[in-house]
């Protein structure tokens, strides 16, 4: 992402770079989990649906699904618009999406820099993509930038304190991050705000998932390919050792029901373009 793409934002204000990414990198970690992210997916599907139960009635003219992944809210998507298109920065993502048989048009594009004309689209969902941007405030100015007037945007990303046991469990092994930094509710408002989006509608939801072992829930987060992006971060297990301490460490958030509790911060928020 260029200066002048962080400095293109309305009124003038400058983007805050949240996080450093590597794209290519990103792009290749989730392609290469395509062929089995669904199966892996059962937090990112709930999401998903919620944020659809949030979609008004009626039928919509041109429709993106940002971060649209394996394309699994493709069909029902396209049921409820003229024209669909389905983004992802994975090609891997996209070929497994073009199976889903929805007549989408698919788009291998950032976020933060959306192939598409100003004032294209009535309607953007996207759910659990956005945490994965640089400049979150590019990236919501792009969506402001292609909604026509009376457009509108829904989508879901993660708050700061998702995976918390994860992290404090890593802290005991290492004392190092493992987890990604997420925004907080108040950055996300500011950041929709100084993006041209006035007035915002955020809903804050825990969601608690339950896991008999570790071993599990590594291998959803594996299996998704949402491993570490954040600058300076330290990726892997890093031999069994330091697997079996993780391990231990998390036994102290297993359940009174006898599983693991894995915990998210999830927004869901609700915009339109004056």
């Amino acid at each position: 992402m260029t200066e002048s793409m962080r400095t293109a934002l309305p009124g003038g204000a400058e983007g805050q770079v949240f996080q450093r990414v590597d794209k290519q990198a990103l792009a290749r970690r989730f392609g290469a989990a395509a062929a089995g992210y669904d199966a892996h997916a059962r937090f990112q599907q709930e999401v998903g649906q919620a944020l659809l139960t949030l979609l008004p009635q009626g039928q919509w003219g041109d429709a993106l699904d940002l971060g649209c992944g394996t394309g699994f809210f493709l069909p029902a998507l396209a049921k409820r618009c003229q024209r669909l298109h389905g983004l992802d920065l994975a090609p891997g993502m996209l070929a497994q999406a073009a199976r889903r048989g929805s007549g989408a048009r698919l788009l291998c594009g950032d976020a933060e820099a959306l192939p598409l004309a100003d004032a294209s689209l009535d309607l953007v969902f996207s759910s659990l993509a956005l945490q994965w941007c640089e400049c979150p405030q590019q990236a919501f100015a792009e969506l402001h930038r292609v909604l026509r007037p009376g457009g509108r945007v829904l989508f879901s990303t993660l708050l700061d304190g998702s995976l918390w046991q994860l992290a404090q469990a890593w802290q005991a092994v290492d004392g190092k991050p493992h987890v990604n930094r997420f925004l907080g509710e108040a950055r996300l408002r500011e950041a929709l705000e100084k993006s041209g989006f006035e007035t915002p509608i955020i809903e804050v939801r825990p969601w608690h998932l339950g896991y008999g072992q570790l071993a599990e829930l590594m291998r959803d987060l594996k299996g998704i390919g949402a491993s570490q992006v954040n600058e300076g971060g330290q990726g892997g297990l890093g031999g069994r050792a330091r697997l079996v301490r993780l391990t231990q460490a998390y036994e102290g958030f297993r359940r009174g029901d006898g599983l693991l509790e894995a915990s998210y911060r999830v927004a869901l928020v609700q915009l339109q373009r004056a």
